[in-house]
Formats: structure tokens, sequence, C-alpha cells
């Protein structure tokens, strides 16, 4: 009798448990990006939102938190309630800049990643203005004018700045870095004509380049990209073997149920992931909403 008794407690137990387990989601999920408007973790970020839309069923608001080299928007992620509503994403740059900055949480420990979603090589850029027309010209015209280029970099400690480090020591040049609040606002002063130089992603850049608002000398990586197959790589630019690539990646606060994370990671990385998430009109259409505010609610799924 004692034992069937257990048995019936323990059964009514489990079924409390489950019936009150709140499903997930419920309510709309808020991706925080600790950057600017406009720029390339901006719209991969702006890319994705529609489809986790689709796949969650719940409005995704896109809140871009500036400022920092992206401690303040990472700072209030980090403090953040662990139950998927309110998750991040961020560059290779947010990672590494710990190495120079001291920052408020622990990147290693305050953080569960949720899914890698891009990575690629970075672009070395210029202003019209700039004298050289190929990369051994402008390593040229750098060592004859030492400290006087201009490099913009989002992120203090970040892989522009890190690449410029590089980019420096190999060819023994030396320029004066610029700090921006973001990639964006560093491409729009390239273009301008107010810095000289950026390494910086192909998503960030490709567009000026392709309007001929600014120069490009190479890509970082020992393959030409499929999207821009004209841009010579820095071997056969006359730099070999000077790679640099960035990544994308979604993480939520510390202690996130592992049962959201895998949510979300499915999400992420469905059916219409990869190559359908770089579609040009998807692209274009991240690009507008990202200029057109620093918050932006997606509600609509904008196709497969």
């Amino acid at each position: 009798m004692k034992k069937l008794i257990s048995i019936a407690f323990g059964g009514l137990l489990v079924g409390v448990g489950f019936a009150g387990a709140e499903p997930y989601p419920t309510r709309p999920i808020t991706i925080v990006v600790p950057a600017a408007a406009g720029g390339s973790l901006d719209t991969v970020v702006r890319i994705m939102a529609p489809r986790m839309r689709a796949s969650l069923d719940q409005p995704i608001i896109v809140e871009d938190v500036a400022g920092a080299s992206g401690i303040i928007g990472l700072g209030r992620v980090s403090r953040a309630a662990p139950d998927g509503y309110t998750i991040t994403a961020v560059a290779f740059d947010h990672v590494i800049s710990g190495a120079v900055l001291a920052l408020p949480y622990d990147v290693a420990n305050d953080f569960e990643p949720i899914s890698l979603v891009a990575d690629g090589p970075q672009l070395i850029v210029a202003k019209n203005a700039t004298p050289a027309n190929d990369l051994k010209g402008l390593i040229a015209w750098l060592n004859a004018n030492p400290d006087k280029a201009s490099v913009g970099i989002p992120i203090i400690g970040g892989s522009a700045h890190a690449f410029g480090a590089l980019f420096q020591k190999a060819t023994g040049t030396r320029v004066q870095y610029v700090p921006y609040r973001g990639v964006a606002l560093a491409v729009q002063d390239l273009v301008a004509g107010q810095i000289d130089l950026m390494f910086t992603s192909a998503a960030s850049s490709l567009p000026q380049v392709r309007t001929g608002a600014i120069k490009v000398y190479a890509v970082t990586a020992n393959k030409r990209l499929s999207i821009a197959p004209d841009i010579p790589t820095v071997d056969e630019a006359g730099l070999p073997g000077l790679y640099g690539s960035i990544w994308f990646a979604f993480f939520a606060p510390k202690g996130t149920p592992k049962s959201i994370i895998a949510r979300l990671n499915v999400a992420m990385v469905g059916p219409w992931a990869g190559a359908a998430a770089a579609r040009a009109p998807d692209a274009r259409s991240a690009r507008r909403a990202s200029e057109g505010g620093n918050r932006e609610v997606v509600a609509h799924h904008q196709g497969n």
C-alpha cells in the first residue's frame, strides 16, 4: 500500500512540474547588438531576426547599444535574467578586446554560446584620394609617411586594431588609430575622406567598393571572395600569409537552461540558414532597417 501511495504521489509531482513549466518562448525576445546600427554585426542580426521570428513565433527586438567598445551592451546582457528573452550577438572583436580593456564581466564564464552564424576575412580599403593603386604601392606610401595615415577602428583592441598591428609589424609601417563607436561610422568617414584606411569586413565595405566610393587593395585570405573575385588576396597582392578573419555569434546570459539554448540554436541554424540567409534582398532589407533607428521590432517573416 505504501509503495502504491509513493508511486501515485511521485506521479502527481511529475504532473505538477510538467504543468507548471512555462513553454518557451511566450513573449518577444530582445537581441542586444553591442555596436552602432548599420555595421556588419547589426546587418547579420537583422538578416537573422525575421527567420528567428518565423521559427519561434514571437517578435524579435533588435536593439543596438553602442559605446565603450561593446562593454555597455554586453554588460547589460551579462546581468540579464537567464530566461532566453535577452540575448546578444557578438563579433570576434568583443572577445579579444578583453586583452587590452578592463571588462565588468567575464567573457569566458558569464555567457552561454548559442550559435556561430557567420565568419570571413577582411578587406584592406582606403579613401579614394590615397595615391597608391595597389597594396605594394600602399605599403611604400605608408613607409614614406610614417605616423601620418589614419586607420579607423570600431573597437579598441578588436580585430581591426589587432590586424593593424600585424600589418605594421609585417610591413615596417607606422599608422595612427582613430576609434569609432561602430564600423558604419568609420566607413562613412572613409568615404568622406576623413580617415585614410580601414581593415574591415566585406559586409561593411564592399557596397562602397562597388560604387567606387573607396579603394580596395586585397582580401586577408588565401582565396578570393566568391562574391568579389576581382579583389586579389594578400598573397597575390604582395603580402603573403597576412591572413585575418572575423566571426559573428549569438550568446545568452550564463545559466540559461540548455533547453532554451537548444531552441534558439534551432531557430538560428535551421534549414533556411546558410547561403539562403545571405540573399541580397534580405541583406538590403536589413540595411534599410538598421538605418531607420537603433531599436527595431521585426514582426514579419521575409520569406525562406
